[in-house]
């Protein structure tokens, strides 16, 4: 048939043919803008206005539907192809998604120019897109990942040497300003977003039509928990789904918890409610010490995000009361243990059985970590707080609850000891005693007392421990030495060497020096120090530091300066005791070590006085420096030593001062002190001395006090006779006795020893008690300088003949004295004998009519 008789046929066809492509493509829509019924609607509505036109066009009858043109042609080649329709709205959405990604893509190459215009161009789209003034919610994530970088471009341009080019400052200068005004504008949005991504990003954008709503969330919980049964409870999770907690379903959900632990937008406050209702529910030890176990990890991970921030303070009480619970568990129920090498068990549906042949269930896990993590929280929980507040007072009692975990932790692990078939490591009883004696080597023994006896309170009945018997620790000191020979016997490396630098410590702390100094010398640590971590380090710099106080209020005054001479003299006491992070001018730091730096840190209650440290050691140099200092201006021959370059420096300074006031700080009362002992007046110094406040921090201030007054004393009279010994014959005992108010047997055995120390050229007399001075061995003051100033001329000349032939090259004659025993010589055939010679004679002229002499200092030399 020809196809110019199907015309009504052919147009009802392509009319049939256009509804189906427009119904196809309603449906499209419809899967695409499923949010958007308003919109579909009128789209519908065109459609509906499209197909009738095209029926009554194809409607029309003969040559009428052969007359169309290009425009047809290109329609139905159009018409050909799937159309994709989309809303205006979409359309604004896609534009948004593509300025974020290319804000994205600049964030790559660090390009803040290009960011910056993307960012002007994502603020006025954001303001197009937003519906009844709230911002699209991608829009404000995009707000917030653009401040984190920015923020962290800042920090990293802190600490880089290499500056950003001057485009790129301008473009980050300009988005920070933008940033700022934008989040002020949208805080509520920008802090819901920080506070939970997900909830936040569950968006009206993505799904705002409002049949997914539901509202019906806190009813449903509500008819839930109406209908739970007996042994369980239900709440809703997300999504409004029910979430059912029973016993038999504990281990799910703890699997659940482990395998989302340590990822990205992980609410860890939620799995520790839930974990809190799961021990509420647990029924059998196993499932107890399971929960307790994955619990305290929970907290402790919320600690694990940030370095510099603590862990909430009731998450670590919650922490020490969850392990205080687990002894407690493990102690009922003895056939369960918790052990570091046990197997997981991987069957959630049915927990373990002791099976034939086995006495326990052992759970994986490790008490002794848990807890060493919760004492490192402690300590850094009080790093972070004011030390001159309350709360560090009241932070510092929680220590007594700390102590008290550790000391059932020791117990629990004796307990495993005595199974031999456990192969309980010794390594963690050794951590875990070692715990316990950094928490008491720096105390005085009246406190440790305290710590032992409420430590003991808490331990169950029937048990003792094998490692420290309650009979034998009563005494503190009896306790150091126990936990120290233990670790002595059973350790090695690291924990053997830090367990004697405690017990040096503790002995030091109670006035035991020569113990103390013993050790310290057998342990020949000096030697090895530098091989081990930086904490052991700052261990023995404590150590050290403690032993020469503890010289000190001995009276030892000659081995409290040496020992204290390696911390003091370096000018850096707060670094080397972890007590103050020091600035040095042109050191480069990155945040990496200013971070490590901070967290080595000692806690304020464990200082040691800087002040006073200070005054010990400077006191210390005077009664030292100042007698030595008299010798050698006295007697030039003796070989110049320096005993404290930090002090000599300090007293220069302090002599170089035009006018000198009254003292202000322990530094000035030690330096006037010094003027007075140099100058002879020993009772001035004494004054100075006393009047130093920082005494009364001393054990025995007045036992102190006392000591002090007798060395100054002391080297007091050393320093006069050091003096003024070239201008006596002969000086009684009883004359120096009243001067210094010394017994006369103290006078003459002080000076026997000066005599016998050859410090002193002098006899004693013992029948008339006169000390007789021999002439001509020491140099009165005029003769000490000229003979200073001879051997400075003689070092000149040297070095002046050095320079000479460095600027000659070795010239030859430069140097040349024919007839050494002739001042000048004779030059001119030897005529004369007269300065110079004759210029006539046989000698040999240079040519140019000169002849080299050395210019002024050959001339010299001639002459």
């Amino acid at each position: 048939m020809s196809r110019f008789f199907t015309g009504g046929d052919s147009s009802s066809e392509s009319s049939s043919d256009e509804e189906e492509l427009y119904s196809s493509e309603e449906e499209g829509q419809d899967q695409a803008q499923k949010d958007d019924s308003d919109e579909d609607e009128s789209e519908e509505e065109e459609d509906e206005s499209e197909s009738e036109s095209s029926d009554e066009e194809g409607g029309r009858s003969g040559a009428a539907r052969f007359l169309r043109g290009e425009d047809s042609e290109s329609e139905d080649s159009d018409e050909d192809r799937v159309k994709t329709v989309k809303s205006a709205k979409d359309k604004r959405f896609q534009e948004l998604e593509s300025i974020i990604k290319a804000i994205e893509n600049g964030q790559k190459i660090n390009d803040w120019g290009s960011i910056s215009n993307e960012f002007d161009k994502l603020n006025r789209h954001a303001s197009k897109v937003g519906e009844s003034g709230k911002p699209p919610k991608i829009y404000i994530r995009a707000l917030v990942e653009l401040e984190d970088f920015m923020n962290e471009t800042i920090s990293k341009q802190k600490v880089t040497p290499k500056k950003m080019n001057a485009t790129n400052a301008r473009g980050l200068n300009a988005v920070k300003q933008k940033i700022k005004k934008v989040t002020k504008d949208y805080q509520t949005q920008v802090d819901a977003f920080k506070a939970d991504e997900d909830e936040f990003m569950k968006s009206e954008d993505e799904a705002p039509a409002p049949k997914v709503r539901k509202p019906k969330a806190t009813d449903t919980y509500t008819e839930a928990a109406a209908d739970a049964d007996e042994e369980g409870f239900s709440t809703i999770g997300k999504g409004g789904k029910t979430l059912q907690f029973t016993p038999e379903s504990i281990f799910k959900h703890l699997r659940g918890i482990m395998e989302s632990r340590g990822k990205k937008n992980t609410d860890r406050l939620e799995q520790i409610k839930i974990m809190e209702k799961l021990y509420s529910v647990a029924v059998t030890p196993y499932q107890q010490i399971r929960v307790l176990l994955t619990l305290v990890s929970a907290r402790f991970d919320l600690s694990a995000g940030g370095t510099a921030t603590s862990m909430p303070l009731e998450q670590w009480k919650a922490a020490e009361q969850d392990i205080s619970n687990l002894f407690e568990v493990l102690n009922k129920n003895q056939d369960h243990i918790v052990f570091e090498g046990a197997e997981e068990w991987e069957d959630d549906e049915k927990p373990p059985t002791l099976q034939d042949g086995e006495k326990y269930i052992k759970v994986p896990g490790s008490i002794v970590s848990y807890i060493e993590r919760l004492d490192d929280e402690l300590t850094r929980s009080l790093q972070s707080i004011d030390p001159h507040t309350s709360e560090y007072i009241e932070r510092l009692t929680d220590e007594g609850s700390l102590y008290n975990v550790i000391f059932r932790g020791q117990l629990y692990y004796e307990h495993l000891r005595k199974d031999s078939s456990l192969e309980t490591p010794q390594d963690s009883v050794n951590r875990i005693v070692m715990r316990r004696l950094e928490h008491v080597y720096y105390k005085p023994a009246q406190v440790v007392k305290i710590l032992e006896e409420n430590a003991w309170k808490t331990a169950p009945a029937g048990f003792e421990s094998t490692i420290t018997p309650q009979a034998d620790v009563a005494d503190a000191t009896n306790l150091l030495n126990v936990l120290c020979n233990y670790l002595f016997i059973n350790s090695e490396g690291i924990i053997r060497a830090r367990a004697m630098l405690c017990q040096i410590y503790f002995l030091a702390l109670h006035d035991e020096y020569y113990r103390a100094r013993d050790m310290m010398l057998m342990s020949h640590l000096q030697e090895t120090i530098n091989s081990f971590d930086v904490l052991t380090q700052i261990l023995y710099n404590r150590t050290l530091v403690q032993v020469g106080l503890c010289a000190f209020r001995k009276g030892l005054v000659y081995d409290a300066q040496n020992t204290l001479q390696e911390i003091c003299g370096s000018g850096r006491q707060k670094e080397l005791l972890a007590q103050g992070v020091m600035i040095q001018r042109f050191a480069q730091v990155s945040p990496e070590q200013e971070r490590l730096e901070k967290q080595r840190q000692l806690p304020f209650h464990m200082h040691i006085n800087l002040e006073l440290l200070e005054c010990v050691y400077l006191t210390c140099s005077m009664l030292l420096e100042i007698p030595l200092l008299a010798q050698t201006g006295s007697s030039p021959d003796v070989k110049k030593r320096v005993i404290s370059k930090t002090y000599r420096r300090m007293l220069e300074y302090h002599e170089r001062q035009i006018f000198t006031g009254p003292p202000e700080n322990t530094r000035d009362h030690v330096m006037q002190a010094s003027r007075a002992l140099a100058a002879g007046e020993w009772k001035k110094s004494i004054n100075f001395v006393h009047s130093i406040k920082i005494w009364d921090l001393m054990p025995d201030t007045e036992g102190i006090k006392t000591m002090l007054s007798k060395q100054i004393q002391e080297e007091g009279l050393r320093t006069y006779l050091f003096t003024y010994a070239p201008f006596y014959d002969t000086l009684a005992v009883t004359t120096l006795s009243s001067m210094f108010e010394l017994e006369d047997r103290k006078v003459a055995a002080i000076v026997s020893k000066m005599i016998s120390h050859e410090e002193l050229a002098a006899a004693l007399d013992q029948v008339t008690s006169t000390v007789i001075f021999r002439k001509g061995v020491e140099l009165s003051r005029l003769q000490s300088l000229a003979l200073t100033l001879s051997d400075k001329a003689a070092q000149l000349i040297e070095t002046n003949e050095r320079t000479l032939e460095q600027r000659t090259q070795g010239t030859a004659n430069a140097f040349d004295r024919r007839g050494q025993n002739q001042r000048g010589g004779a030059r001119g055939g030897g005529q004369r004998g007269g300065r110079g010679g004759a210029r006539g004679g046989g000698g040999q002229r240079q040519a140019g009519g000169t002849q080299f002499t050395g210019g002024a200092l050959g001339a010299a030399v001639r002459g």
